[in-house]
């Protein structure tokens, strides 16, 4: 179980916005997936999604990882933001565009590792 929650870990620490999603943004295959996934393509800014439906290991492993149950799960900046309910809110009031703005100038600032 390890290796898949290092992986995890890895793909959240390298990219400053991840979702872990049933399905992919352009074909989710549930609402919760689709609607978190259309709230992030509105802020008009890149994001990686991993489809756990398509990752077996994952599926099982991510609730353990943040200590959190549901599909989908946001990561901005390496921490775990929430579900569906947490990002829409964050859409809806306007803090989302500006923490994936500000991911995605905290991950260019970092320094290239060698």
């Amino acid at each position: 179980m390890s290796d898949v929650l290092e992986r995890i870990d890895e793909q959240v620490k390298s990219h400053p916005v991840i979702i872990y999603m049933k399905g992919t943004p352009k074909l989710p295959q549930c609402g919760f997936s689709s609607r978190a996934a259309q709230a992030l393509q509105a802020c008009g800014l890149p994001f990686a999604y991993v489809n756990i439906l398509s990752d077996p290991e994952v599926f099982q492993n991510l609730p353990s990882y943040a200590n959190w149950p549901t599909f989908p799960q946001l990561y901005i900046n390496g921490e775990l933001v929430g579900g569906c309910d947490i990002t829409l809110e964050m859409y809806q009031n306007g803090e989302l565009k500006p923490m994936i703005e500000a991911a995605h100038a905290a991950q260019e600032d970092k320094p290239e590792e060698s």
